[in-house]
């Protein structure tokens, strides 16, 4: 095994973020070498012109700012897919129309309820913000998009909402406008899902194709020469990104980014070296398990790798 010395972290005046994570990949220290490994490990990934990259994570760091990373990515179309929950879209609509607020871990939960006030941690959410707004929005979408038709896929539906936007904060604009497909496996998970629900009380007639969501998942894996995925957090989404490579042999690159253990078997907390068992990431796979909050890690991700393609 070679030698590498553990060198300082020389906080400098001026310096960028890629200099500060080069400085943590020679520091040698536990998570922050683990962050520096993974963004070289992406930015692999998405100079790989080969490569069919995913991105899946979780609804809630939608309805933080970290939003605005993950548009990054799909703007400046770093990632071909992404495989997400029925809450990203609840969150990504509503912020396109209402403010989120700030508020407190802490905060009397009984007196929000009164007030009509959700507490996502420490984001408030309004119900004028969230339930109300989407019903009286996405109805009438659904009136238009749907017209004539019984049958349609999330992936389309979804698109379809995107491009009903004409607003540049939105990952649904900016998917519809790059191609970017979005893909929800737990459609009904959500309020965008409810509101479905609510349409489909007057056209019975209706389905949603999730078989041809799969089957266009199925078309990109098994046409990809090269596949990479960046997962952060676990659950249905983290899922279905590792599950569907492993008909191709498993992912070529695999960065996880949890918060979440590995001591009580949950998906959410299985290291990558799990996923080697069952055959959904190769054996020789570029890969890494980074532990920590994303909406800390991911934005210090992205912004040095834009540094290093721009």
């Amino acid at each position: 095994m070679e030698q590498r010395a553990v060198r300082d972290i020389k906080v400098t005046e001026g310096m960028t973020v890629d200099q500060l994570v080069n400085a943590m990949s020679d520091s040698g220290g536990f998570t922050a070498k683990k962050l520096a490994d993974a963004i070289d490990i992406v930015e692999k990934m998405v100079k790989d012109e080969k490569c069919l990259t995913f991105l899946s994570f979780p609804a809630c760091i939608m309805a933080t700012g970290t939003r605005g990373v993950i548009v990054e990515l799909v703007k400046r179309k770093l990632v071909d897919v992404v495989i997400t929950t029925c809450g990203t879209l609840d969150h990504d609509l509503a912020r396109s129309w209402k403010d989120y607020y700030h508020g407190d871990f802490a905060m009397d939960d009984a007196e929000l309820r009164e007030e009509g006030v959700n507490r996502l941690g420490n984001v408030l959410v309004p119900d004028e913000s969230y339930g109300l707004v989407l019903e009286e929005r996405l109805i009438p979408m659904f009136e238009e998009i749907l017209a004539g038709r019984n049958a349609i896929s999330t992936r389309e539906i979804i698109d379809q909402v995107g491009a009903r936007l004409d607003n540049e904060d939105s990952l649904l604009y900016w998917a519809h406008k790059n191609g970017v497909p979005i893909f929800v496996p737990g459609i009904t998970d959500g309020s965008f899902g409810s509101q479905l629900w609510m349409y489909w009380q007057t056209h019975r007639d209706l389905k949603m194709d999730l078989f041809e969501d799969e089957q266009e998942l199925s078309s990109l894996v098994f046409r990809a020469e090269v596949s990479g995925a960046l997962i952060i957090g676990g659950g249905i989404s983290k899922h279905h990104v590792i599950w569907w490579n492993q008909f191709r042999g498993g992912l070529d690159y695999a960065v996880y980014m949890t918060t979440a253990a590995e001591y009580d078997g949950s998906l959410s907390g299985a290291q990558v070296r799990e996923a080697i068992s069952w055959g959904k990431v190769r054996e020789d796979a570029w890969q890494v398990n980074v532990e920590g909050d994303a909406t800390i890690t991911l934005p210090i991700m992205v912004a040095s790798i834009i540094e290093r393609i721009k």
